[in-house]
């Protein structure tokens, strides 16, 4: 059995899950996340204790044990304390705005770039060189944070560009005469 399936996830107080045929709903502070039961692995509730087994000895059942498990425990975690991505705008003149459900981008093209955030994420500039993207689904927050990056993503002689905040960028040499 995968190691990571063996793992119980425990469920913190003030999070509700309720398990049916075919859909897992957690509900917490941060919202609420849904996902499609799989039929390779049974999900056990046992007292604020969730477990997954793998239906049968299947190699694809042992491993999908591991992926449900793993997914369950970012939907506990993400209705309880939520995720959140970072993001650094290096050069000059380069400044973020956010704009109720907008974000606004000044990032060296001709034109202003404006990304709409989809519903349950939320969208903070504290300072005009940074964004912080926050939501409760683990997924959605890494993919909307990768398309602010896929703007103007860093370049590697200057190393202006979006990048993650803990991100290092290796600067090449310039070409020598």
């Amino acid at each position: 059995m995968s190691r990571i399936g063996k793992q119980p996830v425990s469920v913190p107080a003030g999070v509700e899950v309720a398990i049916k045929d075919d859909l897992i709903n957690v509900k917490g502070t941060l919202g609420a996340l849904a996902l499609a039961q799989n039929a390779l692995v049974k999900v056990e509730n046992n007292a604020g204790s969730l477990s997954f087994i793998p239906t049968n000895d299947s190699r694809e059942a042992n491993a999908m044990s591991g992926t449900m498990r793993q997914l369950v425990n970012n939907m506990v975690v993400g209705v309880s304390k939520g995720f959140e991505k970072k993001l650094s705008l290096i050069g000059v003149g380069y400044k973020a705005q956010a704009q109720g459900a907008k974000l606004n981008l000044s990032v060296g093209y001709s034109h202003p770039v404006e990304i709409e955030m989809p519903a349950g994420i939320k969208v903070e500039t504290p300072t005009p060189t940074e964004v912080v993207i926050k939501g409760a689904d683990r997924q959605r927050v890494g993919q909307i944070a990768s398309e602010v990056r896929a703007v103007r993503p860093p370049e590697p002689y200057k190393g202006k560009g979006i990048r993650y905040a803990d991100e290092k960028v290796v600067i090449k040499e310039t070409k020598k005469k």
